[in-house]
């Protein structure tokens, strides 16, 4: 029997989303943007969107930059194809640079204005219901440090033009993420209500200060790269040189090495893969089940690239780990410096 997955409240917002939600990086132009030797066209993403239909999933998080532009119109043509409007839930971010041109990124004014408009094209639908920055405003390479006001009202215009339904944010300090919604609070315009950040079993620097703050105040968490780029789903074979997949062993391969630099990170991943047997499952399931046991976690943003992925993953919502469980899991974690003090996370 195929496990169906169920409606959740997006944190305390009217938002009723999937338990997961597909992020769709690796749809569009196969060759195009700096994911492109790993992206699955148009008639290789339609079965896996039809599938994660049928099992209840209908949460789809893309991004401008993807694939830049190319993600979007795809994602767009399968989802009018596929669904009414008003039966399925799209994200899109709007930050990161579309070309060389001075205004092509950032939160300024005129990037959120003319990019929104670009996105909804690209995507072939009047709004969005959920625009999330892809960084703070002064976290995107090579662009200005644009005023946080100045961002939070193109945001707020951005609804109140029936643009985009509801605001999220993603990865950044939670100094800078309560200083922004402090901002909106005070000038009566949207706020945020969800959180997308870097949080899995090898990176959990959020739970100092990030995590608590979002389920403080009613915040959805949904984590990007539940399973560590493929690392805690065995995808690396014991190291970062043994790559098993296309994106493990393509130049994706670098950005993984510079995310994950604990040197416990391989020895959780063994730990993930002897639960798998534990539990007859696969570590990827194992991995995704210790991130959706956590109350404050409402829609992990997961990828796939076939159909025995996404079974997994949505039957991996039902697994519980016995509280013994987590914490062998949980043990050789040491801190390591937040990713964002030292460049990009």
């Amino acid at each position: 029997m195929t496990t169906t997955l169920k409606p959740v409240q997006l944190g305390r917002s009217g938002l009723r989303v999937s338990q997961l939600c597909l992020g769709t990086m690796n749809f569009g132009e196969p060759g195009r943007g700096h994911q492109g030797d790993w992206t699955l066209g148009l008639d290789e993403a339609r079965p896996i969107f039809q599938a994660a239909i049928d099992r209840g999933l209908f949460y789809f998080d893309c991004a401008d930059a993807y694939g830049i532009g190319a993600c979007e119109k795809v994602v767009g043509k399968l989802l009018r194809e596929l669904l009414p409007r008003d039966e399925f839930v799209l994200a899109t971010k709007v930050a990161m640079p579309m070309g060389a041109g001075a205004n092509q990124g950032g939160l300024s004014r005129k990037h959120i204005m003319e990019g929104v408009d670009a996105s909804l094209q690209r995507l072939g639908v009047d709004y969005v219901d959920h625009l999330v920055i892809h960084r703070h405003p002064h976290g995107a390479f090579g662009q200005s440090r644009t005023p946080v006001e100045e961002s939070m009202e193109a945001l707020h215009d951005v609804v109140k033009a029936g643009k985009a339904l509801y605001l999220g944010a993603s990865s950044m300090f939670a100094w800078q993420f309560t200083e922004l919604q402090l901002i909106a609070q005070m000038n009566g315009w949207t706020r945020f209500i969800s959180m997308q950040n870097h949080y899995n079993l090898v990176y959990r620097e959020e739970e100092r200060e990030m995590n608590p703050y979002c389920a403080q105040n009613g915040i959805a968490l949904m984590p990007w790269s539940p399973l560590a780029r493929g690392i805690l789903a065995g995808s690396y074979q014991g190291g970062l040189d043994a790559g098993t997949t296309d994106r493990s062993k393509g130049a994706d391969r670098n950005r993984t090495q510079g995310l994950y630099r604990g040197d416990f990170v391989f020895d959780i991943a063994e730990r993930v893969v002897e639960l798998a047997k534990k539990y007859a499952c696969k570590p990827a399931q194992i991995s995704l089940a210790w991130l959706v046991n956590k109350p404050e976690i409402d829609a992990p943003v997961v990828g796939v690239s076939r159909l025995e992925q996404l079974d997994q993953l949505v039957e991996a919502t039902q697994i519980v780990l016995e509280p013994d469980d987590v914490a062998y899991l949980e043990e050789l974690y040491t801190p390591v410096e937040n990713l964002l003090s030292i460049g990009f996370s």
